[in-house]
This record gives C-alpha cells, sequence and structure tokens, in this order.
C-alpha cells in the first residue's frame, strides 16, 4: 500500500472515514441509504483492511458485517434528520479534540502526526468534522432506542439456563481490591530547595546561558517531555493536565517564560511556543521536592494508625477513605481499584502485577495489608494500604459467583435484538440500495426480504 493509503488506514482508526483512501483507488458507490447517503467501495475496503490487521482470521463474512453496520449508521443517520436530533458544534470539537489528543500522545508529537498522515491538524479537523457529527448523531440515535431496555433478574437467570453447559465460559481468579493511599509529606526545607533551583534555571535561561529546551533536557524530572526539551503539544484547559499549570500556561504571550508554578506534581516553569485558540504548545521544566526517608516513615506511621482502625471496626473502608486517602480520584470510588479499560472492579488475577499477586496470596476476604511503599501508576513511590474485598477462584461461569457478568451479556443480548426488531420495522419507510454482490450477505440479504415482503 502506498503512503497515502497507509495514512489513510490511520485516519481512519482516528476518525471512521476513508475519503482519502477513494482518490487512489477505483471506486464504485455499494450502498445507498435514503436520498443521498452513500457508502463507497472504498469505505468498505478501508475499513475492512483496519480489520485485517488486528485479525489474521477476517474472512469475507466479516466484511459483510462491516458493510451492514456501515449502513446501520447511515439508516440512523436519516433517522436523526426525521427526529430533529442535533448535536451541538462544542460537542463535535470537543470529540475531534479527543481523538487528536489520543493520536499525538501515541506518536510523540503533534508533528509526527501530520508527517504519518500526511495532514496537517487544521486539515483532519476540517476534512472529518462532518464524519464526526454524523457519527456522534447516529450514536444519540442509538442511545434514544435502547435506553428504555432492562433486564429482570428472572430474565438474566432465563438467558443463563439456555446456555448449553459445555459452552459455559472458564473464568479466571478474581480479585476486588481497595487501597487507602497516603502520600509523603514533603518537609519545608525540601520544598524551598526545589524552588530555589528551578528559580536559578529560570534565570539561567533568561540570561541567555541555556536555551528552554536544552534546560528542561538537563534538568526537568518530568520523564515523559524531558526527552523532547520539555515541549507538550496540544494542551488545552481540560484534560490530564493541573489547573494550575493550564492556568498560568494560558496567560503567557508566544515565546514568554512563567513565573514558577506549583502544582501536586511539584514545581514547574512554563515556556508557551504557539497558541491558538483554546490550544496551546508549550515547553514546561519540574523540579519535584525531594522524599525523606523520615518523610516515609511519617506516611506509614499514619498508615497503620487508619489500618488499626479498620480492623477494630471503629471506621468502615470507604469512610477512611475519604477521610484519609491523598488520591482524590480513590474517593471517588470507595478507594476500589478498577479495570481501566472497562471501569470493572473486579480484577483478573492474571492482569496484576507480580508484587500486587503475592501481597494478595498471603491474605484472606476482608484483610487490610501491613502499610509498605509502592509504585504508582506515575512511577513514583507512595504509600498505602490494601484491603481485599471479595476472591473469587477459577471457574465455570455460574449465577451465583458471575452475576453481574452474565447480567451484561444478557442486557447486550436484549439490546442487540432490540435494535434488531427497530431496523426490521423501520426499513419499509427507508430508500435502500445495496449492490448485488453484497446482498447476498446473510443479515443484507434477510434486510432485503423485509422490505420486499413490505412492499408486497
Amino acid at each position: 500500500m502506498s503512503r497515502v493509503g497507509k495514512a489513510c488506514l490511520l485516519v481512519l482508526c482516528l476518525f471512521g472515514g476513508a475519503s482519502a483512501f477513494a482518490q487512489e483507488s477505483a471506486d464504485k458507490i455499494i450502498a445507498v441509504v435514503g436520498r443521498n447517503r452513500i457508502i463507497l467501495q472504498s469505505d468498505l475496503e478501508v475499513q475492512a483492511a483496519q480489520a485485517r490487521q488486528q485479525d489474521p482470521k477476517f474472512n469475507d463474512s466479516m466484511k459483510c458485517m462491516i458493510l451492514q453496520q456501515m449502513i446501520m449508521q447511515k439508516i440512523l443517520m436519516e433517522q436523526s434528520e426525521r427526529d430533529s436530533v442535533k448535536i451541538t458544534d462544542e460537542d463535535v470539537e470537543g470529540q475531534l479534540d479527543n481523538r487528536l489528543r489520543y493520536f499525538i500522545q501515541l506518536y510523540g508529537s503533534k508533528e509526527k502526526l501530520e508527517e504519518v498522515s500526511g495532514k496537517t491538524i487544521y486539515q483532519l479537523k476540517e476534512e472529518y468534522r462532518d464524519v464526526i457529527r454524523e457519527q456522534m448523531l447516529a450514536e444519540k440515535v442509538q442511545q434514544t432506542i435502547l435506553e428504555p431496555v432492562k433486564i429482570t433478574p428472572a430474565e438474566v437467570e432465563a438467558f443463563f439456563k439456555k446456555i448449553p453447559v459445555d459452552s459455559l465460559p472458564f473464568f479466571p481468579a478474581t480479585v476486588e481490591v481497595g487501597q487507602i493511599v497516603v502520600d509523603p509529606p514533603v518537609s519545608q526545607e525540601m520544598n524551598d530547595y526545589a524552588k530555589q533551583k528551578l528559580e536559578g534555571i529560570r534565570q539561567e535561561i533568561i540570561d541567555g546561558k541555556k536555551t528552554f529546551e536544552i534546560a528542561a533536557g538537563f534538568y526537568s524530572e518530568d520523564p515523559g517531555s524531558r526527552d523532547n526539551g520539555g515541549r507538550y503539544d496540544g494542551v488545552t484547559r481540560t484534560g490530564p493536565w493541573a489547573a494550575e499549570f493550564v492556568s498560568a500556561a494560558f496567560k503567557l504571550q508566544n515565546g514568554e517564560i512563567s513565573p514558577i508554578v506549583k502544582t501536586k506534581f511539584g514545581y514547574h516553569i512554563i515556556q508557551m511556543i504557539n497558541r491558538k485558540g483554546d490550544e496551546a504548545d508549550i515547553r514546561h521544566i519540574l523540579i519535584k521536592p525531594e522524599v525523606l526517608s523520615a518523610d516515609f516513615k511519617a506516611a506509614l506511621q499514619k498508615l497503620d494508625s487508619i489500618r488499626t482502625l479498620l480492623v477494630s471496626g471503629k471506621m468502615p473502608f470507604p469512610q477512611a477513605v475519604g477521610v484519609f486517602s491523598t488520591d482524590e480520584a480513590a474517593k471517588r470510588t470507595g478507594g476500589m481499584i478498577a479495570d481501566p479499560n472497562t471501569g470493572n472492579s473486579e480484577l483478573d488475577m492474571t492482569k496484576l502485577d507480580p508484587g500486587m499477586v503475592l501481597m494478595l496470596d498471603s491474605m484472606k476476604q476482608g484483610d487490610y495489608s501491613a502499610p509498605h511503599v509502592f509504585l504508582t501508576d506515575q512511577h513514583e513511590k507512595s504509600c498505602r494500604i490494601v484491603y481485599l474485598k471479595s476472591r473469587t477462584s477459577p471457574h465455570k461461569a455460574n449465577l451465583r459467583d458471575d452475576y453481574s457478568k452474565i447480567q451484561e451479556v444478557a442486557l447486550a443480548q436484549k439490546k442487540n435484538l432490540k435494535m434488531q426488531n427497530w431496523v426490521l420495522t423501520k426499513l419499509p419507510t427507508f430508500y435502500l440500495k445495496i449492490a448485488p454482490e453484497y446482498q447476498t450477505c446473510p443479515a443484507l440479504k434477510m434486510w432485503m426480504n423485509n422490505i420486499e415482503a413490505a412492499s408486497k
């Protein structure tokens, strides 16, 4: 595949479009929905190519399913017009920014993304703004259709009983685990030292002894940007940035260097490279106050007192998290650790780090670990105690241990059936034309038959 074709696959993954690919391939219309919603052969080929890269077992039946999904989106778009469904420009821009931000982080910089895609960020936004709007409108209509769908315990049980015993899935061991994190308090002496060090670095840059980029490479303690001269592109007022950081950054003019800014991560100086409305390219240098062994000792002693409260039953775990934890995000989940991909609090033991598995292996349900030092997701040292709320052994699926998982699958099936029935009911009211070579796809053939039956 040519460079443009490869770039198109990346853009497809980012936005779900295929217009660039269409420019270099023989093209034809393979489906029409309504008056003017068309699907091109190139649209399908790009999505199929991406799916083939992800799944070596990809076959023609899967290609048919992709086409079915593409037609479904066009049908939902037609319905959005009938129902006068609206999506705000702000919501579309937010979705565009989120997708771009993800791929900028994936490729390391805005420049690298532009190089790989063959387009500037501005061009990507202009080309795919309507594509994103279409996706969001279709999703909003689908949510409206499926929102009333609920499932009762009796339906979950009936669903489970229909599964042949030899087809029941085998689940690995899982645990529900919580933690109370207490960051070691940093001494005023170490805070002052870090601030003075950064002040000296800032003065070196202002005096012209070092460029900001070189100083960041020498001194910054942010591993995410140090090797790139402290640079971050596409910084916005939302996202993972500390409020104090973005507030200071967006006050700067191009080339200007901020005073010292304090956040929970340490002390920063920021240089504005280029600001474009609510988005900015910046450099920064981070200096963290050093945490001494005495600071860790103080945090561990505090955790030991918290553990005594928990073990004695004088304070329930969620309350202790709210009162003592220095991890603000944990307070919103009652201290329970969730799978970042699913949000589920039941964690697969095989996906936990070996140190956590070893510790949990010696604990019983309801136990609290001894206070200990650990590495956070940001690779910083902190202190915590761990709570083992529940544990399951490897087993075949059953309603007692796996009700939530079975309920999730049963509800998904019920929603899928609701969606199928909705489409079959609505299809006769839409104009739908599918190229003959694709009408033999099982799902699409059913749609065509339904339209023909309704017209008689």
